[in-house]
């Protein structure tokens, strides 16, 4: 069915309304409804299989954010998180990139690296060519450990080893089995087939393994996405569409250069692409360690976006980082509202999850940027933020509306503020 992600109003609706238009929208049953409807979603049976120890759930907030066509289709995107402003700040740049056609994504294979340690080797050169030599047969043998992976057209596509002549325990060698996982974030899998080829390459490398393990800098598996806005798109009642792309370019190049810059401009990025990760049960973790590696690829730390102007002025934003996530398997499969989230964006592979979430990394940059090139950040993140304000002092029903509407007006978004504003006659 076809969706349609535009959300007018949304807002100004009730969360039980909201939550009426998206199940009708996505063909969720009666039974996803109240799965959403109702706290506790995740019961304590399954949250204590999930992990050890357990003693209760904590929930987070489960949004959705508006507006957004990904390579000419309509997405809903739910997304899990605590902090004012992303769901907002995500939704409106995706509202404003719809006059060029939305965001265009693309991807690699799912393919993910095991890496096999091996120490105590005299002639790391000559174990290296001896690893290789037995390419093929180390490969079969891996894979003779995920008949299920193979059925499905995955499975060890190559090996790499890299050689560490000199380091203060003497000469490393490390094996990277190149897996392909399908539709798994493949952690379990790649594990696995490092563990089943350690004593093989002992016998073949003289040395001893030590680590076999995954790599979380999973550059052989990314997800790229673009997106274009005209300077008219942008043009505030204060700000030229021009003043805007500048300030955004110069804003972007201030992150390209300044690790300090980078480190608050990625997380901004990360703001938009964990909600998504969350909310489908994924491994945020994963994708934060990815992220992070890659940014510093070039032997410094960098932006994870581009920003710059197309000859015809228009303003041009592209993402690639890498993106290990799943469908199958872990909390993916076992958590209820994860696999409720995948079938509100009716994602088909890891690699559409995968583009989906940059996608919205990628406008959750952009809103920072134009804000911090326009009126400032905290302006609209605070106004959003007043509702936690007033909670946290103390309002309770109508009188949290009416302490959000006086610092609103008063612009002065202290929890002092709000406690004396409680304090006063409601017709004051």
């Amino acid at each position: 069915m076809a969706i349609d992600s535009t959300l007018p109003n949304f807002r100004s609706l009730s969360p039980q309304e909201r939550l009426a238009h998206i199940c009708k929208e996505v063909g969720l049953d009666d039974a996803q409804y109240s799965q959403l409807a109702k706290p506790g979603a995740l019961p304590l049976e399954t949250a204590n299989g999930m992990i050890e120890n357990a003693i209760g759930t904590f929930e987070l907030p489960m949004a959705v954010a508006g507006y957004f066509q990904i390579n000419g289709k309509d997405v809903i995107v739910p997304m899990a998180v605590e902090e004012p402003s992303i769901v907002a700040a995500a939704s409106f740049m995706a509202k404003l990139a719809r006059v060029s056609g939305g965001f265009q994504t693309s991807s690699t294979g799912p393919l993910m690296r095991a890496q096999v340690q091996v120490v105590g080797v005299s002639d790391p050169y000559g174990a290296r060519l001896a690893i290789l030599k037995h390419k093929d047969e180390l490969i079969g043998l891996a894979n003779s450990r995920d008949k299920v992976l193979i059925g499905l057209g995955g499975g060890c596509r190559d090996i790499e080893v890299h050689v560490f002549p000199d380091t203060p325990r003497g000469p490393m060698i490390v094996a990277h089995l190149i897996v392909d996982v399908r539709d798994a974030m493949g952690a379990n899998t790649v594990n696995t087939m490092a563990e089943s080829i350690a004593e093989r390459v002992e016998q073949i490398s003289g040395g001893k393994v030590r680590l076999r393990i995954l790599s979380n800098l999973a550059d052989l598996r990314l997800a790229r996405a673009s997106v274009r806005y005209s300077a008219d798109t942008l043009a505030t009642k204060d700000y030229s569409g021009e003043e805007v792309i500048d300030g955004v370019i110069d804003a972007y190049l201030f992150a390209a250069i300044d690790p300090y810059r980078a480190a608050t401009h990625n997380k901004g990025i990360m703001n938009g692409i964990d909600p998504v990760i969350v909310a489908t049960g994924n491994d945020w973790r994963a994708v934060e360690a990815g992220a992070h590696a890659y940014a510093t690829r070039g032997g410094r730390y960098t932006s994870l976006t581009t920003w710059e102007k197309a000859q015809n002025g228009d303003l041009v934003g592209t993402i690639e980082m890498p993106m290990p996530v799943g469908l199958v398997g872990g909390a993916t499969k076992t958590h209820p509202l994860a696999r409720l989230a995948l079938k509100i964006m009716d994602v088909k592979s890891a690699q559409e999850l995968g583009e989906i979430a940059v996608a919205v990394g990628l406008a959750q940059n952009m809103g920072a940027l134009r804000a911090l090139a326009t009126e400032g950040i905290q302006r609209g993140h605070m106004t959003l933020h007043a509702r936690n304000i007033a909670l946290g002092a103390g309002a309770t029903g109508d009188d949290v509306d009416w302490v959000v509407k006086q610092m609103i007006s008063s612009a002065d978004f202290r929890t002092d503020f709000a406690l004396e504003v409680l304090q006063r006659p409601r017709d004051a």
